[in-house]
């Protein structure tokens, strides 16, 4: 048995495969303590508790909401001395240029608890000063930790500079802090552990979030291991793979996008599985909308930022945007209609949840037109009370001087267009374009605005797969275990021999074998990706390219088809970024990577022989909904009872335990031999 779990900030999600059988199950979130939804939900489904050989793979908000809430642990920091304010300084770069009242983000380490220590490093990682020069080495450093144990932190981000060419002077840091002698035990982060990169601003906000959030990580991690095994539950990460509670209570920051990244990994494969490998995964839950594009595969990338923070770790690109369908409607001080980014939560929920909510929510909106069905949200679990709607829609539509439907409509209107706004992003404006993809929808609210979208952006098809309300939780399921390495070369390409590269990314692969090694896995499991950040010279940023060699170019090294394939693919990947390229001007190999993977068995999808039948037993009622300012008398139908091959035209609504997906007049909805339901838009 293998169990998928999946905290959101409305519900948490789980799915369950045992042999031939999957169940999926949702109950409410518990923000105040996610272990209590995940033991919650653990109950309902098994009984007295798991089985003693099955694995859990869990996708958790704990670093997340710890970091957005500005509730983890009290940090201090030692850099090299002169370099204490890099946090605060950050980067001239304004995100609102034209707000004049703009404030930034305060850091999270306060200057108080800020400490220099006297050492420097050059960027080849020469010594040009020893900690405390030669003499003094010891007695430096044990100054250093007497001043962190004074200042009250319980958590302490090591980051000098330039010690990803070298990490000697951080070893000798953090090996103090975590001596036995120490009276008092500290969680301890070194930039060298978690991210060996050059650009000080980043790796230092790296390091002090994972200060942050790691002793909040690792509490939660500590005590539902116990309660369930720690050598049974893996946590989901960022980059799309699993890691063990012990790394992902180390790393805690590379478990920020743990949620959205189960997604977009369950998304992918289901569409792979169809035949689409060229998708737009669309993932709206409760609080927010997660878009991915994948052309071909998922899209990773090393740059993200939370709470406005840069986080420089390897992460499935993902765009996220304040609209789901908790996201709050309100009149803004403009007079305009405002959708988002507050969320309703899970308490008290949208209005219509009858738990004492009183602020109109995008799943209110729906249920006010008619497009959900209040008997059959949840399977029937939870029924829907659309009368405590209308007087609290109308209070609002007073405000516009607008008909309740009206501001209904424009209420999912403009959460389309947030959502619409994301997609462009990934999309568009780096240089894809959507009518080449497919969008592969899923989320509770996701199927009730998919079309819409698709519509809007000249997308042909949505995919709504079978139980999509949990899907990010089989994703989790189906992801290997993953670790990623790096290191910062910094060498016009030119001038690197291609046996040095060779050489370069063999040493990250053997830190790869050694770290899944120390997870269970034999060196017969794994595979390994190689990648190259690459710019012109004298660009500031980089592009990664795929430096994976083909068994032609294995040789000794001495040859140079490798690197020549790693510079034009380059130009390409540049072209395709910005619109040019330059094949003239000089480039330089920046940072390379290597991608440490594990094979293990995953969840075996199957396909359903075409049912030649009709739909009848599908069949539910009918049910008149709002479709642009029109009435659409259309049939709700059971996706429990659609089988492949039925086909049908909207409008429909189609229901299910997880979701509700809106089929709107015109479009023509298959369902296909993976469960899918496959709506042409055009």
């Amino acid at each position: 048995m293998i169990i998928g779990v999946d905290t959101g900030g409305t519900f948490t999600d789980f799915v369950v495969v045992d042999k031939d059988e999957i169940r999926i199950h949702k109950v409410p979130s518990t923000p105040e303590d996610p272990s209590q939804a995940v033991l919650q939900g653990l109950t309902e489904l098994l009984g007295d508790g798991v089985q003693s050989d099955s694995e859990i793979i869990h996708g958790s908000t704990v670093a997340t909401n710890s970091l957005l809430e500005r509730k983890g642990a009290t940090v201090a920091l030692l850099t090299t001395a002169g370099f204490e304010d890099v946090i605060e300084i950050g980067r001239q770069t304004r995100r609102e240029i034209y707000d004049l009242a703009v404030t930034k983000p305060e850091p999270l380490v306060p200057s108080e608890r800020r400490f220099g220590v006297e050492e420097r490093l050059d960027e080849r990682g020469t010594v040009l000063v020893e900690i405390g020069g030669k003499e003094n080495a010891r007695r430096s450093v044990a100054t250093a930790v007497c001043k962190v144990i004074e200042s009250g932190a319980e958590s302490v981000a090591i980051c000098l500079l330039h010690s990803y060419a070298n990490s000697d002077h951080e070893r000798m840091l953090a090996d103090a802090i975590r001596s036995d002698e120490n009276p008092q035990p500290l969680f301890v982060t070194a930039s060298h552990e978690v991210l060996p990169e050059f650009r000080e601003y980043e790796r230092t906000s790296t390091t002090t979030v994972n200060a942050f959030v790691g002793p909040v990580m690792s509490r939660y991690l500590t005590a539902l291991g116990e309660r369930l095994g720690s050598d049974r539950v893996r946590i989901m990460a960022s980059n799309g793979g699993v890691v063990s509670l012990d790394t992902a209570s180390r790393l805690a920051v590379q478990t920020i996008l743990s949620g959205p990244a189960g997604g977009a990994v369950g998304g992918f494969e289901i569409a792979r599985m169809a035949g689409y490998d060229h998708v737009i995964t669309f993932d709206m839950g409760g609080t927010s909308t997660d878009v991915s594009l994948c052309a071909g595969g998922l899209t990773r990338t090393s740059e993200a930022e939370i709470g406005g923070l840069p986080i420089r770790v390897p992460v499935i690109d993902i765009h996220t945007v304040g609209a789901g369908g908790g996201s709050i409607a309100s009149r803004d001080p403009g007079g305009s209609l405002r959708v988002g980014p507050d969320s309703a939560g899970a308490d008290p929920g949208p209005i219509c949840y009858g738990q004492g909510g009183n602020n109109i929510t995008v799943t209110d909106a729906n249920l006010f037109l008619g497009r959900l069905s209040p008997k059959h949200f949840l399977g029937g679990a939870k029924k829907l009370v659309p009368e405590d709607i209308e007087p609290i829609i109308s209070g609002l539509a007073g405000e516009f001087d607008l008909e309740p439907v009206a501001v209904a409509e424009g209420i999912v209107r403009v959460a389309n267009a947030t959502m619409e706004r994301a997609i462009r992003v990934i999309s568009l404006e780096r240089g894809f374009d959507p009518r080449d993809f497919s969008l592969l929808c899923f989320g509770g609210a996701g199927g009730l605005h998919a079309v819409d979208l698709a519509k809007s952006l000249g997308i042909p098809r949505v995919i709504v797969p079978r139980g999509a309300g949990t899907l990010s939780a089989l994703g989790m399921l189906m992801a290997e275990p993953i670790r990623d390495f790096s290191r910062t070369l910094m060498v016009p390409a030119t001038r690197l021999e291609a046996g040095t590269l060779e050489a370069e990314f063999v040493a990250l692969e053997e830190q790869g074998r050694h770290a899944l090694a120390d997870e269970g896995f034999p060196d017969s499991a794994l595979r390994f990706e190689r990648l190259a950040d690459l710019r012109y010279v004298g660009q500031g940023f980089e592009l990664a390219v795929s430096a994976n060699p083909s068994d032609s170019d294995k040789t000794s090294g001495e040859g140079t088809d490798w690197k020549d394939k790693l510079i034009s693919g380059f130009h390409t990947a540049h072209e395709r970024r910005y619109g040019y390229a330059d094949e003239t001007r000089p480039t330089e190999i920046v940072t390379i990577r290597v991608r440490a993977i594990a094979s293990r068995d995953t969840p075996e999808l199957r396909t359903e022989p075409i049912d030649d039948s009709d739909m009848t037993e599908a069949v539910i009622e009918n049910q008149t909904f709002m479709y642009d300012g029109v009435p659409c008398s259309g049939v709700l139908l059971d996706r429990d009872r659609l089988r492949a091959g039925h086909t049908f035209e909207g409008p429909a609504i189609v229901v299910e335990y997880s979701t509700t997906t809106l089929v709107p007049p015109g479009v023509t909805c298959q369902v296909d031999e993976w469960g899918s339901l496959v709506l042409e838009t055009s």
